[in-house]
């Protein structure tokens, strides 16, 4: 075996996914795996996800892999790093990859790991793969895309290597490559039905501020619709998912791309009921119309708040009053709508808070997820606020959601504000259901109001 590939997301520890239980399986480990295997390499993927730490640990042990990559996010940051440890004890050279190791690289560096590879993998690995096995851990610099400790103990990062040119060349992710099976189990037994991801393109264009783009920078790359609709094809022949999962970030991005996407399956005969994330801006009558005929079933959008002072801020390009409006033309057209709501964002005040609840009261969602906001290294938002950042606990046992702004309302502050803004919604969607409701309605009542009085008695004085 030339590599193992690994990522350290251990399902069981994540109580908020155990509640959920939408698992899906690491496409950009799938996506390594096919590539170095077309290439000539040997690769197993060690996919942690239905595992034990110990388990997993005790087969890194027995076999003892000579070449270890793992994937590293903000949220496996603690489990990346034990297993830098367990690998280094059994004598494997350690390649960490992914959106964290990017911006920590150092940091990774000091914890073990022999090299952290930026940006897109494929293309890096392989020429790295090449070079370790020739020369070792000689003149790294050598190798395009990659950070590494030079023999004086300094940190080298070498000239960023060119994304790849051509999606369409890559093979499809290597699903047989892990227990694709207990991922649509997972599914099914709690939700009755199973789901597969899969992705149509990379990188995002836009400039939130606060978004991360340290693996495909500003860069968007799309497949070809033949291509796509090849590996739905693929797909449904051979796990046959009740629905698919498009992880693109703006899904609807180009529009002529998806309606020939639309008629490429079309003449497959593939419709699946599906899910997608996409903006306000990248929706009209004809592509949500388009949309509901491809069987798309439910749409996030990323509305982040209902102010626009505070969209704008965030330079998220987008507007507020229209997201209203496409929210309905959705659901007109039978597709659910889903929204991401960012709080305490830089500048947000209680009346911005205000806005962002009476903008979901009149847009109606079907559901909405709220998450208060954190500094991710390298992003403009991180910048602005690098003076003010509070770390709570050390480097090694935290994450950036640990991540505190001095002069920000408390994290109690906001756990109040999420609780006033769901009750709040629950009343509203209530308000017409009957007597049968009252005590529901009571309960939300209740919880609203002690939401709001906690944003009373926390706020800070200048808000």
């Amino acid at each position: 075996m030339d590599i193992l590939l690994t990522h350290g997301y251990f399902l069981a520890e994540d109580a908020v996914e155990k509640r959920v239980m939408r698992p899906y399986p690491p496409l950009g480990l799938l996506y390594l795996s096919a590539y170095l295997k077309s290439k000539g390499f040997s690769v197993e993927v060690l996919d942690t996800t239905f595992r034990t730490r110990q388990e997993v640990f005790a087969q890194l042990a027995r076999e003892r892999p000579v070449c270890v990559g793992i994937y590293g996010n903000l949220l496996t940051r603690q489990n990346v790093l034990e297993l830098i440890s367990v690998c280094k004890g059994v004598g494997a050279t350690v390649i960490l990859g992914g959106p964290e190791p990017a911006n920590y690289a150092e940091e990774y560096l000091s914890h073990g790991a022999d090299v952290v590879v930026m940006g897109e993998g494929e293309l890096t690995l392989e020429r790295l793969l090449v070079h370790l096995q020739q020369n070792g851990a000689a003149h790294l610099q050598a190798v395009e895309g990659v950070v590494f400790r030079g023999e004086d103990g300094r940190v080298v990062r070498t000239p960023p290597r060119a994304l790849h040119p051509d999606l369409d060349a890559l093979p499809f992710p290597d699903r047989d490559a892990i227990d694709l099976w207990a991922y649509l189990e997972a599914w099914r037994t709690h939700h009755g039905s199973s789901s597969v991801s899969l992705i149509c393109a990379r990188g995002c264009p836009y400039t939130c501020t606060w978004c991360s783009h340290s693996v495909f920078g500003f860069s968007h790359r799309r497949r070809s619709p033949a291509n796509v609709a090849q590996e739905v094809a693929q797909i449904v022949a051979q796990f046959s998912p009740d629905r698919l999962w498009y992880a693109d970030d703006v899904f609807t991005l180009h529009h002529g791309w998806l309606f020939e996407y639309a008629d490429e399956l079309h003449r497959r005969n593939l419709r699946l009921p599906f899910e997608c994330i996409s903006r306000e801006d990248r929706l009209n009558e004809a592509v949500v119309a388009k949309l509901a005929e491809m069987g798309c079933f439910r749409l996030w959008i990323g509305s982040e708040s209902g102010s626009q002072r505070v969209l704008d801020a965030m330079q998220r390009r987008t507007d507020a009053e229209r997201v209203r409006y496409v929210t309905r033309l959705l659901q007109q057209h039978g597709i659910e709508v889903g929204m991401f709501i960012m709080l305490g964002y830089e500048g947000e005040t209680e009346r911005d808070l205000e806005a962002t609840l009476e903008h979901l009261k009149a847009a109606n969602p079907n559901a909405f997820l709220t998450t208060v906001a954190y500094p991710i290294k390298g992003t403009e938002y991180y910048q602005k606020v690098a003076d003010r950042i509070v770390r709570n606990g050390e480097w090694a046992k935290s994450t950036e959601r640990d991540l505190d702004v001095a002069g920000r309302p408390s994290r109690r502050y906001y756990a109040f504000a999420n609780r006033w803004l769901v009750n709040e919604m629950a009343l509203h969607r209530r308000a017409h259901n009957g007597r049968l409701a009252w005590l529901r309605r009571a309960k939300a009542f209740v919880n609203a109001r002690v939401g709001r009085l906690g944003m009373y008695l926390l706020r800070p004085r200048h808000s």
